[in-house]
């Protein structure tokens, strides 16, 4: 796709890339010291649809996600310091130590909340849609959610009642065609994901999730429709799940799905992608380096700040305990 970026903005979109993609590398290979008691479902494959989808849109934009958060909260907040520090279970991190990997969140930066149970985001995106809504603010509320919460009826509830009363909110549908190892076809009796969400009142997109640059524009487009159109929007993208469903391996091996070719593996992955295409036209490997070698330093601050943080003290078990 033709970028319709400038060197600028490219470099920005590959460097949050880069801080996802060496964020989570670096937990694979801190993991096996057992150090982070938290399970992780790592975002590897994934990347390029919240760098792409968040790229450009307004700082009120208000944001809700899934376990597989580590990408949305990177993107929003740039902090690999409470990121670490959360994964290590220490008082420094995002959550106090106590949220873990799969609830993290940053209201201040965006990211209300994140959850491990499927589908439940949803309705609170709808409900910061319809807050907005009631106080005349022009803010888009985004939930993002895999292809097998749309076997949920919190989903379907959710879209219909937003398409009803007309809110700002996006739906990003992230569909790596996987629910754990169960394929699509084993769980979904509608034959397409856009041709059943086109039924509804609202303003329906798709594109290639692993292209960083073609998330971005489809995104800006429907944004823009949904500007002139008042209704919601459904984004459906595509991308290819590297890792297993939890942890830091791969499980081609496991037997419901096979290793794709290794030209294949290259066209699903969001930041190898990118760096070819900066490189044959916008960029200098020295340009791609220098952002490599600034988000391996950051991180590596991180983690040693991480581990010689202190864990939250007996007192604060019971601290921001709602329910």
């Amino acid at each position: 796709m033709k970028s319709r970026f400038g060197k600028d903005e490219l470099l920005y979109l590959y460097r949050k890339l880069v801080l996802i993609r060496q964020a989570e590398e670096k937990v694979r290979e801190e993991y096996g010291n057992d150090a982070m008691k938290t399970p992780v479902h790592l975002s590897i494959g994934q990347e390029a649809i919240p760098v792409g989808v968040l790229f450009g849109l307004p700082e009120t934009t208000k944001c809700f996600g899934t376990y597989r958060n580590h990408a949305l909260y990177l993107m929003l907040t740039d902090d690999t310091d409470g990121f670490f520090a959360e994964l290590y279970g220490k008082a420094t991190g995002v959550g106090r130590g106590k949220v873990g990997s799969m609830h993290l969140s940053a209201p201040e930066s965006g990211l209300v909340a994140t959850s491990a149970i499927v589908g439940t985001t949803i309705p609170l995106a709808v409900g910061a849609a319809f807050a907005a809504k009631y106080k005349k603010l022009d803010d888009v509320a985004i939930a993002f959610f895999g292809d097998g919460a749309l076997e949920e009826g919190s989903f379907w509830e959710s879209i219909n009642f937003a398409c009803l009363h007309r809110l700002r909110i996006l739906f990003v549908c992230e569909d790596n065609n996987l629910a754990i190892h169960a394929s699509a076809g084993e769980r979904q009796g509608f034959r397409s994901i856009s041709e059943t969400v086109e039924g509804f009142e609202c303003h329906c997109g798709s594109g290639d999730g692993s292209d960083v640059q073609e998330v971005s524009m489809v995104t800006r487009q429907i944004v823009e429709r949904m500007a002139e159109q008042p209704k919601p929007g459904f984004l459906h993208l595509t991308y290819f799940r590297f890792l297993e469903h939890v942890g830091i391996a791969e499980d081609f091996n496991a037997g419901y799905r096979s290793r794709p070719a290794f030209a294949e593996m290259i066209s699903l992955d969001p930041v190898l992608r990118f760096e070819k295409a900066l490189l044959e036209k916008e960029c200098s490997g020295d340009d791609l380096r220098a952002i490599r070698m600034e988000v391996d330093g950051k991180i590596a601050k991180s983690i040693q700040a991480a581990k010689l943080a202190p864990f939250p003290a007996p007192s604060e078990l019971y601290t921001d305990v709602f329910a």
